[in-house]
């Protein structure tokens, strides 16, 4: 059970509450951070542009926010985004190599390992290492590079507000949701000051 009452779209003003009233689900993670009303569209934009909008494979998108989901011990995000995962072109093999922690399992190719590398030096250490950093230059091109730190450093605030409030566990809403989200929350207002 949630630790503070989810948002009232019933009582929201009236922009909020078209823009909660888009968003396809009715997911849980919504009505809680809704109760952030000035931050609340703002995030979805973001939220949105990171679905839909970068450059990095949604593979490899997928790839940093399972590992932020297994590093912050988030069942929210991970029963989410297996499905979105496994849509983007993860393999079962991966999520269980995933979900066990077996990082060097080969399953992995090359890039798929230096991004689990920088997501777990970006999340547990902050700062990568330069061995990391320049082994992104290598592979990775800067807007990539920033993406796949502005995800995980997104998913691991995520992270952070679902569990410290304890949001209830919605059954996973499917590969497509990603797309459809995406776009929905692309659209959002620019929220109140």
């Amino acid at each position: 059970m949630a630790r503070i009452p989810y948002y009232d779209p019933e009582t929201a003003p009236a922009e909020l509450r078209e823009a909660l009233e888009r968003l396809p689900a009715g997911l849980n993670v919504f009505k809680m951070l809704a109760n952030a009303e000035t931050l609340f569209p703002s995030w979805a934009r973001l939220g949105g542009a990171i679905l839909g909008r970068m450059k990095l494979s949604p593979k490899l998108r997928e790839l940093v926010i399972l590992r932020i989901a297994r590093i912050s011990d988030c069942d929210y995000e991970w029963t989410q985004h297996v499905p979105i995962a496994k849509g983007a072109g993860m393999t079962d093999a991966q999520v269980a190599a995933l979900a066990a922690g077996r990082d060097e399992d080969p399953c992995f190719d090359e890039s798929e390992r230096l991004v689990l590398r920088a997501t777990d030096e970006s999340t547990r250490e902050v700062r990568l290492s330069q061995a990391t950093f320049d082994a992104l230059l290598a592979r990775f091109d800067r807007r990539e590079i920033v993406e796949i730190l502005m995800t995980a450093g997104f998913y691991r605030a995520l992270a952070t507000v679902l569990e410290s409030t304890a949001v209830d566990a919605d059954p996973p809403a499917g590969a497509e949701i990603a797309g459809e989200i995406a776009r929905r929350l692309e659209s959002f207002p620019r929220g109140r000051s």
